[in-house]
Order: structure tokens, then sequence, then C-alpha cells
């Protein structure tokens, strides 16, 4: 079987990819490779035409290849809350929380994570044409095998923009270089409120694979909930996961950044989160009309994500 992410060097669906390398989806009798797949959107029509069978990636691209929630639904989260945050070049005059201050900014952002930040300058009242704001890829993203963060992060050092949206890994790749520093990160609080719960890291499968193998949805979603309890327990077991698969730069950092993620490690979806992620999909133009929980999520695996 295949699980497919978008970004392979990053802390946003990490509890999937330790689900593999910590053995747990092989102790569930599961024999799972990871594959990348850039941008989220051609993961979820990988998944939809077969050629994949989980996707680890933002709840909301699940609509852009299967409208209206029709053929795929939500296993279990594998974090909770919007999980990118915005990065300004260092030497840019601005606080914390400031959406205004990138009116007139060239700002980084993937196809997919770009649709959260879209909707958060909406809401803060900004229009990109009218006040400026260049918003898009960053060049050269687009290749294969690149980590968009880590991308972003030396576009930024490079001149080549002036900030960007991406995962953490990104972000403190940047912090730490000195170049970058923080201003949004919605997940704890910085910056507008409801851009917290707009969407979230999900594991998703189809309806397909449910009715024919609900053993393997299920081993799936207890390999997910072993790893995130793995690594909530002990965040340095995340540390031989990135040795194996990250740059050493960045093996360096998924440590700090699993133990900085680990509350959030939770695989139950609520029906409050799934009320906003409806909502945000509907803002953005991915969704007509309502969905149900029951549409949304896979509730029959529910049971499994307390790890009992």
């Amino acid at each position: 079987m295949r699980i497919a992410v978008p970004d392979l060097v990053s802390n946003s669906y990490f509890p999937s990819v330790a689900a593999i390398e910590l053995g747990f989806f092989q102790k569930q009798g599961m024999d799972v490779e990871l594959d990348m797949v850039f941008p989220v959107g051609r993961a979820m029509e990988a998944l939809r035409d077969g050629r994949i069978d989980f996707v680890a990636g933002p709840a909301h691209a699940t609509l852009s290849a299967f409208p209206g929630w029709q053929g795929a639904t939500l296993l279990a989260a594998l974090a909770q809350h919007t999980f990118w945050l915005l990065v300004l070049r260092s030497s840019l005059e601005v606080s914390p929380g400031d959406v205004s201050a990138l009116k007139g900014l060239r700002i980084g952002a993937a196809p997919g994570p770009d649709a959260a930040l879209r909707r958060l300058l909406a809401e803060a009242g900004i229009d990109p044409a009218r006040d400026g704001v260049e918003l898009g890829p960053v060049p050269g993203s687009g290749a294969a095998g690149v980590s968009f963060g880590i991308h972003a992060a030396q576009a930024l050092e490079d001149g080549v923009i002036d900030g960007f949206w991406a995962n953490a890994m990104g972000a403190e790749v940047a912090v730490q270089s000195g170049v970058g520093k923080v201003v949004l990160d919605p997940r704890r609080g910085v910056g507008p409120s409801a851009a917290r719960d707009y969407t979230f890291a999900a594991l998703v499968t189809t309806g397909r694979l449910i009715e024919d193998s609900p053993d393997k949805a299920e081993g799936a979603v207890r390999a997910v909930v072993e790893a995130q309890q793995t690594l909530r327990a002990d965040p340095s077991r995340a540390v031989g996961i990135g040795q194996r698969l990250f740059p050493d730069g960045e093996a360096a950092l998924i440590e700090s950044l699993v133990r900085r993620d680990a509350p959030y490690y939770s695989a139950a979806i609520s029906p409050d989160s799934v009320a906003s992620l409806n909502d945000f999909c509907r803002n953005i133009g991915l969704l007509n009309g309502d969905a149900s929980y029951e549409q949304v999520v896979a509730t029959q695996f529910s049971h499994l994500w307390s790890g009992q």
C-alpha cells in the first residue's frame, strides 16, 4: 500500500511518516510505502485515481479531487488546528499578528496551503490585487523532491520573496538562520482567531478502500494513533526518523519541532472542527452547501482515536 505526503521534510504530517518508520503499520500487518507527491492537489488526484491508498495532508484539500466529499473520507486527524506559519524577513518592522503588514509584499505559498492565507487576508480586509500582495508559488518549488518550506526559506534568504506561508520546519530554518521571523502562527493564537480552525492535518482515504478493505482502514488509524502516542510520550523518537529521511540540518531540528507539536497530536475529529472546516471550504469555493459530519468523517473508526 502507498501513502502520499505533499512535503516530506516537514513536521506537518510527521505522525504518518513515523507510523511507517517506527513499524506501526507493519505491526498491523500492512506493508506501506511513503511517496512525496506535490502539490497536495496532485496527491488527492492520485488517491482518487487509485494510484495511492492514503494521503496525509490538509483536510480541506480533499475537496480538490472529491467534490462534495463524494468518494473520500477523513480517517483521523494527524494533528489539531491550522498548522502553517507566516514568516517575514527579519529586517521588516512587523509586530507578531499584524496582518496589515503584508501589504505590498511578495509572499510564497504552495497550492493548497495558499487558500488558508488568502482567506485570512480576506477576513482582515486585505485584497491582494488592491493592496499589492503578490501571493503564489516560490519559483522552483515544483521540482521533483523539493520541500516547499525549506525551498521557501532559501528563497527568503536570497531575496526572491519577502515572506512565506509554510510548515514549521521551513519557518524554523529561516528563524535560526536569522533571515526570518514568525509573524503569524494561528495554531498558537498569533493572528486572527478564526484562522486557527480553517483546516487540520488529516489521514484521508477513499470510500472504496473502506468498503473493500475495512481492516486496512482500521489498521491505518491504529498505526497513526500509536505513532502519535509514542511521539507525545518521547519526542526523541523523531531523531532516528529525521536522520534516515531528512538532510542533516533539518534532521537536527525535527525533535524540537515534534516536541513543540506534541500537544496537538490527537486523532480525534470533532463535529465543531468539521463545521469550521466546511465553513472554510465554502468561503474559498471548494464546497457548495453543507456536508454532514458523517459524510466527512469515517465515524466507524472513531472509537480507535483514543488508542484504547
